[in-house]
């Protein structure tokens, strides 16, 4: 589902949702594993503290190719023709780079492939850490936040190293629920810790029917953000106009407008198309920005189709600091997907066969496969900023002034991209697309 309206924070989060599918091992039958412990009880590996940023520099770039691999394939994907699309690439990898820990094999190999991960454990570990451990530094011009979570079956045996590698580096602590006897008590329970991590904006991101008697483990992870643009709009200019949604469609939106002397963003154009960079308040802290781009002619396949990481770069690195005047619409946005054909069709095959899947690092065994990945994003932007969150639930079962140039009109007054990003690290938080700002 998609919609429209207004504000100024945004948040994500993203949750992954483990089940068990098939026989499972009780405790009593195998004693060399004991069932997964309570936050306080669980034991912490102590590694070394990156010294240098080559490692989140590595994840950083592994998700924003991964954000472009999945939004070209949902672009395409005919369910998702002339609609709007939202989702966070961080939110998704994040989770899935938990559930990797547990993966080996071929499943392993999948899965590092589809996500573009670092080979190396280790760097990929300590990119995750020291990403998060950015996020949520201080902040005085955002709110910029995240959090990770387990959940697990109270009478069920995971491996201790798996449980102790997604707290130490990934800040994942545990949490026993009764998945057996309380499935339903257990969901509303995850449920509730994701509300809280996004603010209220993600609700239900484990659906009725995701946590069953054969749930086993769930992994959760939370973003939260919330920025003023650097550049606020002044609401009193802020009119209804015309956006052209599609060719021979108008639908009427509230249009904002940033124009004057004052009006300087980062701009640049090509014969195809025109990009703005809108950064949001700094303050001491990191500089996040959204990044637009707007298409010159009315339809978004010829961009969509040239769309990839080394496009940004080269866009974003080719950025003047020029005035320009802005009309863009406020909108908001809301969607969910069910992603497992997706990821199966980009390659992560086995971890959603039960015949194929190898998740043994996760309890020992080789019943665990994933049934289905979650995801519901939420983005909302208005003369202030914006505000957005989004969940992901991978669910396994078992088996100037001056006279100079013309000064650019950015008119967004038809189907545009639109990226979140923390301009320093480069990371991607969001990336969509409004193909309609009403819905």
């Amino acid at each position: 589902m998609d919609g429209n309206s207004a504000i100024g924070p945004l948040i994500f989060l993203l949750a992954t949702c483990i089940l068990l599918a098939g026989c499972t091992v009780s405790p009593d039958q195998n004693p060399l594993r004991t069932p997964i412990l309570t936050t306080q009880e669980t034991p912490v590996p102590t590694p070394s503290v990156s010294t240098g940023s080559g490692d989140a520099m590595g994840v950083t770039e592994s998700n924003s190719r991964f954000a472009f691999d999945l939004y070209r394939n949902l672009s395409r994907d005919p369910d998702s023709a002339g609609r709007n699309l939202f989702f966070s690439p961080f939110s998704i990898s994040s989770a899935l780079a938990m559930t990797c820990e547990g993966a080996r094999g071929v499943t392993a190999e999948e899965i590092r492939s589809v996500f573009h991960f670092p080979g190396n454990d280790t760097a990929r570990r300590l990119g995750f850490r020291e990403i998060a451990a950015g996020i949520n530094g201080a902040q005085k011009g955002s709110t910029l936040s995240t959090a990770n979570a387990l959940w697990a079956e109270r009478t069920y045996a995971f491996l201790p190293g798996f449980v102790q590698i997604l707290r130490g580096y990934y800040g994942a602590d545990a949490t026993n629920l009764d998945f057996i006897r309380n499935p339903e008590d257990s969901r509303m329970t995850i449920n509730r810790w994701v509300e809280d991590h996004t603010n209220q904006k993600i609700l239900d991101l484990l659906p009725k029917g995701a946590i069953t008697t054969l749930t086993r483990l769930v992994i959760t992870n939370a973003v939260y953000f919330k920025g003023t643009w650097e550049l606020q709009f002044d609401k009193n200019l802020t009119k209804e106009e015309d956006f052209r949604a599609a060719p021979g469609r108008t639908v009427k939106v509230e249009m904002m407008e940033r124009t004057g002397k004052n009006a300087f963003f980062g701009y640049q154009e090509t014969d195809q198309l025109q990009v703005l960079r809108m950064p949001y308040e700094r303050g001491s802290g990191t500089g996040l920005s959204m990044l637009i781009i707007l298409p010159k002619g009315d339809t978004l396949p010829p961009v969509e189709d040239v769309l990839t990481l080394q496009m940004i770069q080269e866009i974003t690195g080719a950025l003047q600091y020029q005035r320009v005047n802005v009309h863009l619409p406020k909108f908001k946005l809301e969607t969910e997907y069910s992603l497992s054909e997706t990821l199966g069709g980009m390659g992560m095959r086995s971890a959603f066969d039960p015949g194929a899947a190898d998740l043994s690092g996760m309890d020992g065994t080789r019943n665990l496969s994933i049934s289905e990945v979650f995801h519901k994003a939420f983005v909302e932007v208005n003369e202030e900023g914006t505000e957005a969150a989004a969940a992901t639930a991978v669910v396994v079962g078992l088996t100037s002034a001056r006279e100079g140039p013309p000064v650019p009109e950015f008119n967004a007054d038809h189907p545009f991209i639109f990226l979140i990003r923390d301009d320093q690290a480069g990371t991607i938080l969001f990336l969509g697309r409004v193909t309609n700002p009403v819905g």
